[in-house]
């Protein structure tokens, strides 16, 4: 498999390999990789996980445990199109399990990662220049998007 260019790295404090280990299991096709540890010279403690690589429905991820110099914010996300209603309920479920809703199909994970869990769909609902708004006020009244009242909101029900 040819080595993807862009990698998104993640910097934990010291929970990389929990929380590589969280999004493995709720994602399909998805794989630890290999980590590397610190030795003595550190800086984090000899023999601890320094960086963990890992795959989630085969995009390739790292994480660092850097340790508690900087933290997540909503300034970045990691999108998930999902086809069905199921996947979106399944994947919001699971990561927001120990975080929390937030609104307009975004969450925080119990790591403090900014989710968006959305409709593969979305963008066409959103691009409908007649229905554009009709679908953003159904969007803005919800946590947890719901494909159907946002069909319904681009059909004018």
């Amino acid at each position: 498999m040819a080595r993807q260019k862009i990698t998104p790295f993640l910097w934990f404090d010291s929970n990389a390999e929990e929380a590589a280990n969280f999004y493995v299991s709720i994602f399909k096709n998805s794989r630890i990789l290999r980590a590397s540890r610190y030795t003595e010279t550190g800086p984090g403690p000899a023999g601890s996980v320094m960086t963990i690589e890992f795959e989630l429905d085969g995009v390739p991820f790292i994480a660092l445990n850097g340790g508690p110099h900087f933290k997540f914010t909503e300034a970045i996300s990691l999108s998930v199109d999902c086809e069905t209603q199921d996947e979106i309920d399944h994947f919001w479920e699971k990561l927001t399990e120990g975080g929390k809703p937030v609104q307009c199909g975004w969450l925080k994970d119990k790591f403090g990662l900014s989710w968006q869990i959305v409709p593969s769909n979305m963008g066409e609902l959103m691009s409908s220049s007649s229905n554009s708004k009709r679908v953003m006020e159904a969007m803005m009244q919800m946590v947890k998007l719901d494909i159907q009242k946002l069909k319904d909101a681009r059909d004018g029900r």
